[in-house]
C-alpha cells in the first residue's frame, strides 16, 4: 500500500507549465507530463511511495486527454519511476532502490542540488582529538538528550561574545538543523496552526512544519540585487502575515537567506519580532549561513538580540561550516522551551551520539578560524561562478551576493523544471526553482551553490551550456564557451 497520497489539483499545481515551459513544441505531451512528473521524484517534490491521482481524474483536472495521462504513466513504470499496485494504484518508486529509500546519484553526475561545502581540511585531525577524549564519557549510558555540558557551554559562550548574552540552559544539542526545525515544529505548531514562511524557502523546513499540522501562510521574499521587490516591501508583507493569519510560529532565514541571498537589516529585524510578539507568535530563525560573512557592509548581532524575550528561537549547525557529516546542531531557545523539546524528543531518537558532540566542542570553540577559511573559499567560488555565468549566459540574473553558500539566478524565462532534466542528460544535477516554493512557482529561477573548486565551477557551467542548448527556444550561449563544450 502507499504511504501517501497526492491528490490531482495539487498534483497539477506542482506541475505547473509542463507542455512546454512556455518556450514552443518540445516533443509529445505525453513524453512533457512524464518528463515533468519524473523531476518531481527526483527533487523530492512527490515523496517516493506516493500514490498519484487516477488517470481519469488527472486528464480532466489537466485538460488532456485521458490517452495522454496513461502513455504518460506508461512511460514513467518504463523509467522504473511507477508501479502499479493492486488495490492502490500508481505508485512513485526510484529505480534501483527500495521504495522508500532515495536512490542516491551515478557517480558519473556531478552534484549542485546540494548547497554544502567539503569537509574542513583540518576535521580528521579534530575528529582524532576528540576519540582521545572519550574514554571519560564511557562510564556514563551514552544516551543524552539535551546535550553535554562543554558543548552547550561553548554554544553559549559564541552567541554571548556575539551579542546575545547566552547561557548553557538556553541550549539544546539536535543531529543537525533539521532535526531542531522537526522538534521544534512538533512543540510550536499544532494540528491547524498557521505558520507564516518565505517565499521561497528551505523545502525541508516547510516540509517538518506541514508534518506538523500547520496551514502554511508564505510571505514574497525580496531576491538579492534583483530588482524589483525590495526589503522593505518584504518586511511590510511579514508584518502584515502575522496580523491578519495569526499564527502561532514562523520559520525565517533572516541572514543570506536560502536561495535568495537577502539579509534583513536591524530595522527589519525588530519590526517583523515586534508583530510576532504582539500576535504570541515564536519566530524560528535558522542561522545556520548567519556568519558566512563575505563583504556585507553592516555585522548582525542573533537575531533574538533584536526582540523580547521568548519571542525568536534560533538553529544552528556545523553543516554549512565545518561539514555536513558532522551531524550536530542546536536550539537556543528559553530554558522552558527546552524543557519540552527534551520532554518530546523521546519517542523520535534517544539523543545526538557523544563523538560527534566530542568534535563539535573543538570546532565551535575553533569556530573564528574555520570562518576565516571557509570565507575565503566561498569569496573565490562566488567571484569565479559569477564571472563563468556572466560569459556563458549574458541573458541570465546572476545576483552579487554578500554572503551564504548558494545564489539565484533569473533565467529570464519559465524553464527551471526543463533545464534541471536537460542538465541530467548532460551529468548534472541541479535544484530547480520550484524545489523551493510550495505551489510550483518560480519556474524562472535556478539556485547554484557558491561553495565549488574553480574545476567544479568550469565543468558545471559547461553542462549547463549544453543542457541549455538542448532546450527550445533559448539562445545560445557564447561562442568561446561553445568551442570548449564541443
Amino acid at each position: 500500500m502507499a504511504d501517501a497520497s497526492i491528490s490531482a489539483r495539487a498534483l497539477v499545481t506542482l506541475l505547473g507549465d509542463w507542455r512546454d515551459g512556455g518556450t514552443g513544441p518540445s516533443g509529445p505531451a505525453y513524453a512533457a507530463l512524464a518528463d515533468r512528473v519524473r523531476l518531481l521524484v527526483l527533487d523530492g517534490r512527490v515523496s517516493v511511495g506516493t500514490r498519484l491521482p487516477a488517470e481519469r481524474e488527472l486528464a480532466e483536472r489537466l485538460g488532456a486527454s485521458r490517452t495522454t495521462v496513461a502513455a504518460a504513466y506508461r512511460r514513467l513504470r518504463e523509467q522504473d519511476l511507477l508501479r502499479s499496485i493492486r488495490g492502490s494504484g500508481s505508485v512513485t518508486r526510484l529505480p534501483g532502490a527500495p521504495a522508500v529509500l532515495p536512490a542516491p546519484p551515478a557517480a558519473e553526475h556531478l552534484d549542485l542540488s546540494k548547497a554544502a561545502p567539503p569537509a574542513l581540511p583540518w576535521l580528521a585531525d579534530v575528529a582524532r582529538d576528540a576519540v582521545e577524549e572519550l574514554p571519560a564519557q564511557l562510564a556514563g549510558s551514552g544516551f543524552d538528550p539535551v546535550g553535554l555540558p562543554e558543548l552547550r557551554l561553548a554554544i553559549a559562550e559564541r552567541y554571548t561574545a556575539r551579542g546575545l548574552p547566552t547561557a548553557p540552559e538556553q541550549v539544546m544539542v539536535t543531529i543537525g538543523a533539521q532535526h531542531a526545525i522537526g522538534l521544534l515544529s512538533k512543540v510550536l505548531v499544532g494540528r491547524g496552526d498557521r505558520a507564516v514562511i518565505e517565499a521561497p524557502t528551505y523545502p525541508h523546513a516547510y516540509e517538518a512544519l506541514r508534518a506538523a499540522g500547520a496551514r502554511l501562510v508564505p510571505v514574497p521574499v525580496a531576491p538579492h540585487d534583483a530588482g524589483g521587490l525590495d526589503v522593505d516591501d518584504e518586511v511590510g508583507a511579514l508584518v502584515r502575515a502575522f496580523g491578519h493569519a495569526n499564527p502561532s510560529t514562523a520559520y525565517l532565514m533572516p541572514d543570506f537567506q536560502n536561495p535568495t541571498g537577502r539579509s534583513l537589516d536591524e530595522d527589519g529585524r525588530e519590526r517583523v519580532l515586534d508583530a510576532a510578539a504582539r500576535q504570541g507568535a515564536v519566530i524560528v530563525a535558522d542561522e545556520t549561513t548567519a556568519e558566512l560573512d563575505l563583504d556585507r557592509e553592516a555585522a548582525f548581532r542573533p537575531f533574538a538580540a533584536y526582540g523580547p524575550v521568548g519571542s525568536a528561537v534560533l538553529v544552528g549547525s556545523l553543516g554549512k561550516t565545518a561539514w555536513g557529516g558532522i551531524r550536530v546542531g542546536w536550539i537556543r531557545a528559553e530554558p522552558a522551551l527546552i524543557r519540552r523539546l527534551v520532554a518530546i524528543r523521546a519517542p523520535g531518537d534517544l539523543g545526538t551520539p557523544i563523538l560527534e558532540q566530542l568534535i563539535a566542542t573543538r570546532l565551535v570553540r575553533g569556530m573564528d578560524e574555520i570562518l576565516a577559511f571557509r570565507r575565503a573559499e566561498l569569496r573565490q567560488g562566488r567571484d569565479l561562478l559569477e564571472a563563468r555565468l556572466a560569459e556563458a549566459f549574458p541573458g541570465w540574473h546572476v545576483p552579487h551576493v554578500d554572503g551564504g553558500i548558494a545564489t539565484w539566478i533569473g533565467l529570464g524565462a519559465p524553464v527551471s523544471s526543463q533545464l534541471a532534466l536537460a542538465a541530467r542528460a548532460q551529468g548534472l544535477l541541479i535544484a530547480a526553482g520550484p524545489r523551493f516554493g510550495i505551489d510550483g512557482a518560480f519556474e524562472r529561477y535556478l539556485r547554484l551553490p557558491i561553495c565549488l573548486t574553480p574545476d567544479t565551477i568550469d565543468e558545471a557551467v559547461q553542462a549547463l551550456s549544453r543542457a541549455w542548448l538542448a532546450l527550445p527556444g533559448t539562445a545560445a550561449p557564447e561562442a568561446g564557451l561553445l568551442a570548449e563544450v564541443v
